[in-house]
């Protein structure tokens, strides 16, 4: 016999979508031009740090990944709970404004294991998987 939880969970949390910081960041990248300038622009869009620290990743840089991952992650949780979340429950990244934040928190947990930080990059793997399974599947494993 299997039992389930009949206990309704916390309904998903998206966040809104941000057009003019969406836009920046789109043209940049389409040109080819450095990320950094959006970030200052626009300091609590989530996607423009996990971008930086994507990049950052790639470039072999994992320090400078580390930070700009950990401010992406941090400017995503003020987003999600000014949108009404409470500390625990879905953040789908079907819902695409979600995908700046599970970035960021993917790029932070990556590059807590590439500089060692491997109870950071746990607690990073389980908030992931915790808040979205899809996205948990989509990112780079660490």
């Amino acid at each position: 016999m299997t039992f389930e939880n009949l206990l309704p969970g916390p309904p998903p949390t998206s966040l809104p979508d941000d057009v003019d910081a969406r836009s920046a960041l789109e043209s940049a990248l389409a040109g080819g031009e450095d990320v950094r300038p959006v970030a200052a622009a626009h300091p609590s869009y989530s996607l423009a740090w996990a971008v930086l620290a994507e990049q950052a990743l790639d470039a072999g840089d994992a320090v400078t990944a580390y930070a700009f991952a950990r401010t992406g992650y941090h400017r995503g949780l003020d987003a999600l709970r000014r949108s009404g979340w409470r500390g625990h429950g879905p953040v789908p990244w079907e819902h695409e404004p979600n995908r700046g934040f599970l970035r960021a928190l993917g790029a932070l947990g990556r590059s807590a294991a590439a500089i060692g930080e491997e109870p950071e990059a746990e607690r990073c793997r389980d908030f992931l998987r915790d808040s979205s399974a899809t996205a948990a599947s989509e990112l780079p494993a660490w």
